[in-house]
């Protein structure tokens, strides 16, 4: 049966970790002021619905990304008395995947919103 005390605590857990990651995390900072920043400009240009969502679905991967990497390093650092060299291999392969999510979104972003940009310019 479903709970509603149990639904509610895990809303509130899952946004403890948001808040975790915000506060810990500068890249993560970074990443929802690019967001905030993108969002405006798809407003401001009155893009398509379809350029929309994939922005919205290229934030989110960014975004889980990140949240990833950071739960990663958590964990790894429970490890690193013992097998630090496998840990900072770890992160470096977590930080990897963020930073490829990270470019081809800026590329794809790139693609939506050049077209908007040179034709603000003519």
């Amino acid at each position: 049966m479903l709970s509603l005390s149990r639904l509610l605590k895990s809303f509130y857990n899952a946004g403890q970790g948001l808040k975790f990651v915000f506060k810990s995390e500068q890249n993560f900072r970074v990443q929802i002021f690019i967001a905030i920043i993108t969002f405006s400009l798809a407003i401001i240009f009155a893009l398509y619905t379809w350029e929309i969502i994939v922005i919205m679905l290229l934030v989110l991967l960014v975004l889980i990304m990140e949240i990833l990497n950071t739960a990663m390093e958590q964990l790894n650092d429970l490890l690193k008395p013992r097998l630090h060299h496998y840990v900072r291999v770890v992160k470096d392969i977590m930080a990897g995947a963020v930073f490829l999510t990270s470019l081809a979104s800026l590329i794809i972003g790139l693609i939506i919103f050049l077209p908007h940009f040179i034709n603000l310019l003519k």
